[in-house]
This record gives structure tokens, C-alpha cells and sequence, in this order.
């Protein structure tokens, strides 16, 4: 029997996070002004606490004034962590904006300006002790503007070596600082950048191989990144798991090749997001499952905590269903008509070799009468996530 919406309710032992972006954005567009007021970070720990969520993230300049002095940015994060306490809450999560001040319009890492990377590279390493400070164990790197719109405007060799140097400069500062921090590449394909470097989950683990410091930089998948390319977010996340490179994934919803939506989770690709739950639980992931989202333009406040609230529902109800789904031995047989369980067994045997291989047309025909069941496997799946099983 299925369990009730109402009766999911999430706790801490879930790792659900969020962004102070998130519930904190005032749904300014491009085309048109703020629909809500601004939101205290602190009102925002409060309120995500009573809900259940683990975990904050937060940019830099989402918690401190960009042009704070020194004093200042001490005392806001002496009072971020003293609220942290008091909510038994973590900080999950950190990153740089590289972004929003106009300095950074051409990029920061790659931009074509030296003094704008250095900069950049400043602004980072001076979050990265705070980040250690509170036993942040992953910092995001999203490279929002590190791209071009017109490719006469941008030599990418030398600004993918650039960008390597960026990121081979913060291990080296974490390694002589004794953090314990591991970076985390998100992609994007485009927005705000026409064009983005490391745009998939694919590109990033290529660069990652070329870094000095390869096995401290891993990635942070995002649903609707992943889909704005038309790519299966599943199998990003498979690859990622597989690589060893999934340090921090973050969950909302997209619908298609079109603008960033950032839509509650589940709310755009339902069956994807019923397999990747499936995965990632079966998957021994043990990091924060993060809400990187936007409580749509229309809400007021009481839709932003009535958003958040549905993003961590979401999950526990996949959950659930996907769980139900292993467990249904009529799957199980399924599997195992699929062929899919088999897929395990490495392709030679002990002490075999490839000369043990043999190729005939008889046994090529013989081997193409097989069906492999996967729409029976498929609509079963489909009948655990509509709980009709």
C-alpha cells in the first residue's frame, strides 16, 4: 500500500538542501521587474528548517554585500553560523558569483581581460576559507559567463587553459591551506552565455582529465542543464557515478530545449525523474540532494515555502514508488527478460581472451530473433509511478 503525500514527511536524514537563490529569488526576468520582496537569509533558514530540509547553499554575494569590507563579511558570517546552530541546519554547499557584476560580462576565469581573471580567482580563494571554516566539504564552480556569442570573440584553446589554470591554482590553495573542500564543475550549455564552455556533463569530465589535480575536481549535474542540450540527465548522472565524479547533483525540473526553467523537481520529465531517484538511491550516493529551482513568478510568499515543501514531496514520492518498483517481483522477472541483469557479467570469461571470440552470420541470425521486453519493462514502471501497483 502506498503511503499518502501527507504522510512523506522529510527529515534531516534526507539531505535535502537548497540554494539562498532559490526561495530567495525575486522573480526579476528579463522582461519584467521583481514580483516579491526581498527574502533574509536568515527568515530563509528558519523556514526550510521547519520543513525539514538538512542543508543551505549559498554564492557569496548571496549572503555578503559584494563590496563588504572585512569587518563586515566576519560579522555576517559569525551570525550566518550562529543561525546555523540554532536551526540545526549545514551549510551544503558554496560558490563564487562570476557573474553578476558587470566586471565579469566577458567571462572571469577565461575572460579576455588579465586583470579580470586574476580578480576572479581572488575572489574565490578568499570564500574557500570560509567555506573551510565551516566544514563546507564541496564548492561549486559554475562557469555562467566563462563562453562567447560570436566565436571570432573567443580563442577557446586558450581560454580552456585558462580556465585550467583557474581551477589548478584553488587545488594548489586548498592543498597548502589543509582544507578538506573538493571543487565541482557544473555545466550548462548556454544562458546567460550564447555559447558556455564545458556545457555537459561529457565536456567537463574531458577537461577534468587535463587538470593538474584531477581526482579533487569532480562534477555538480543539474537536471535542467542537462536537458536544455536534449541529453538524458539519467544518463549523465549514470556517467558521473561511473567516473567517480559525482560530488554534489543538483534537482529541479525542465521541459525541452528551450530557457533554463528551473521548475519544482518532477515537474518537467516525470519519468526521468523517476529513474534518476531510482538510480541514485540504488547508486550508494550519499551527498545532498539539492534544489536548485525557482518558485515560479506568479507566487507570492506563501507559494515560495508551498514550492519548496513540493520539491522535497516530490522526492520522498518517487522515492517510495521507485523502491516499490524493485520490489515487485513481476519487475524482477521483467529484468531478467530484458536481458538487463546480465549486464554485469563481463563480456569474456576468466582466463578467456579475444581470440576466443568467434563471428558466424548463422549465430548473428540466430541472436537477432531475441526480444528484449523493454516496453513490458517500461510500462511496469510507468504503473509504479502512477501508483497503479
Amino acid at each position: 500500500m502506498l503511503t499518502s503525500a501527507e504522510s512523506l514527511k522529510p527529515s534531516k536524514a534526507d539531505k535535502f538542501a537548497f540554494g539562498l537563490w532559490t526561495v530567495g529569488w525575486q522573480a526579476r526576468d528579463p522582461f519584467g521587474d521583481a514580483t516579491r520582496e526581498p527574502l533574509s537569509p536568515f527568515e530563509t533558514l528558519d523556514r526550510l528548517s521547519e520543513r525539514g530540509a538538512w542543508g543551505v547553499s549559498f554564492h557569496d554575494d548571496d549572503l555578503v554585500p559584494f563590496a563588504a569590507d572585512d569587518a563586515e563579511r566576519r560579522r555576517i558570517f559569525d551570525q550566518w553560523k550562529s543561525a546555523l546552530e540554532k536551526t540545526d541546519m549545514v551549510t551544503s554547499m558554496m560558490t563564487t558569483n562570476l557573474f553578476t557584476h558587470p566586471v565579469f560580462k566577458d567571462g572571469a576565469f577565461t575572460s579576455n581581460d588579465r586583470d579580470v581573471r586574476r580578480l576572479a580567482i581572488a575572489k574565490t580563494r578568499r570564500n574557500l576559507d570560509y567555506a573551510a571554516e565551516m566544514n563546507v566539504p564541496t564548492y561549486v564552480l559554475w562557469g555562467g559567463r566563462e563562453g562567447s556569442e560570436m566565436d571570432v570573440s573567443k580563442d577557446v584553446r586558450e581560454a580552456l587553459q585558462r580556465y585550467k589554470e583557474g581551477v589548478d591554482l584553488l587545488c594548489q590553495y586548498i592543498i597548502d591551506q589543509g582544507y578538506d573542500i573538493r571543487l565541482a564543475i557544473e555545466p550548462k550549455p548556454n544562458e546567460p552565455r550564447g555559447d558556455i564552455l564545458l556545457p555537459t556533463v561529457g565536456h567537463a569530465i574531458a577537461f577534468i582529465d587535463q587538470l593538474q589535480y584531477p581526482d579533487m575536481v569532480g562534477l555538480n549535474p543539474e537536471v535542467g542543464h542537462e536537458q536544455m542540450a536534449g541529453l538524458n540527465y539519467v544518463h549523465g548522472i549514470a556517467q558521473a557515478l561511473w567516473c567517480g565524479k559525482l560530488f554534489h547533483l543538483d534537482l529541479n525540473g525542465q521541459r525541452g530545449i528551450k530557457f533554463d526553467q528551473d521548475l519544482v523537481f518532477g515537474h518537467g520529465d516525470l519519468i526521468n525523474a523517476f529513474y534518476l531517484v531510482d538510480l541514485v538511491e540504488n547508486s550508494g550516493y550519499d551527498g545532498p540532494k539539492h534544489f536548485d529551482y525557482k518558485p515560479m513568478r506568479t507566487e507570492d510568499i506563501t507559494g515560495v515555502w508551498a514550492s519548496a515543501s513540493a520539491n522535497m514531496s516530490m522526492y520522498l514520492m518517487l522515492r517510495e514508488r521507485a523502491r516499490a518498483f524493485r520490489a515487485d517481483p513481476r519487475v524482477q522477472e521483467a529484468l531478467k527478460a530484458s536481458g538487463l541483469l546480465s549486464l554485469s557479467q563481463p563480456t569474456l570469461a576468466p582466463g578467456e581472451t579475444i581470440d576466443d571470440l568467434t563471428f558466424s552470420p548463422a549465430d548473428a541470425d540466430r541472436l537477432a530473433e531475441r526480444g528484449y521486453a523493454y516496453v513490458q519493462l517500461a510500462q511496469l514502471g510507468i504503473e509504479h509511478l502512477m501508483g497503479a501497483r
